[in-house]
């Protein structure tokens, strides 16, 4: 898989455009959700969103949707489509979205569910890059030189930033925001074809 240079949201086409060109750096936990895109949001389709583009997997589109309404900060509209792909890369979205609830142990579960997915040998040189570019707390330090990408204690560093016992919660979200443009362009283009 090759890394997108950096995310444009014009790459996904005009529905999607509309919906990820504001910019957003996630909290590591459930947030606030935007009810000025609700409605963008509630007519989001799979028919819809990827014209003119042929879907070849329905379950990666319904992956793209559910990665959306996360994006808002919608998590049970995100958890409900999540859930219902029984693939890797459902099983990824979904353990992001219970990260965020906070949930960690169901959020591990589904990171168990989803093995050593395609996004991870990229997400762990962006991790590698962005904690290297900043002063990192030892709780983060792993970061820096993990050999793999380790979902497990992403999660464990996510809930330490959320109960106050690592200063390194910038890092994360900075870090869950790669992770999450990684996945949508990894499922856009699994939805497609190409």
């Amino acid at each position: 898989m090759k890394e997108p240079m950096s995310f444009d949201p014009k790459a996904y086409g005009p529905v999607f455009e509309e919906l990820l060109e504001e910019e957003q750096l996630n909290p590591l936990g459930p947030g606030s959700p935007s009810a000025k895109v609700k409605s963008a949001l509630i007519a989001l389709t799979v028919e819809r969103a990827f014209v003119p583009h042929k879907i070849v997997d329905a379950n990666m589109a319904k992956a793209c949707l559910s990665a959306t309404w996360l994006y808002h900060d919608y998590l049970d509209e995100s958890h409900r489509i999540s859930q219902s792909i029984d693939t890797p890369t459902g099983s990824y979205w979904h353990g992001i979205m219970h990260r965020r609830e906070p949930d960690f142990s169901n959020s591990k579960g589904w990171f168990r569910k989803v093995g050593e997915h395609p996004v991870f040998k990229l997400l762990r040189t962006a991790a590698a890059e962005l904690a290297s570019a900043s002063n990192v707390h030892e709780s983060a330090a792993f970061l820096a030189n993990q050999p793999n990408w380790e979902p497990f204690r992403f999660v464990d560093l996510c809930e330490a930033c959320i109960k106050g016992t690592s200063p390194s919660e910038m890092l994360c979200r900075q870090i869950q925001k790669r992770e999450w443009q990684l996945l949508f362009d990894y499922s856009y283009h699994q939805t497609i074809g190409h």
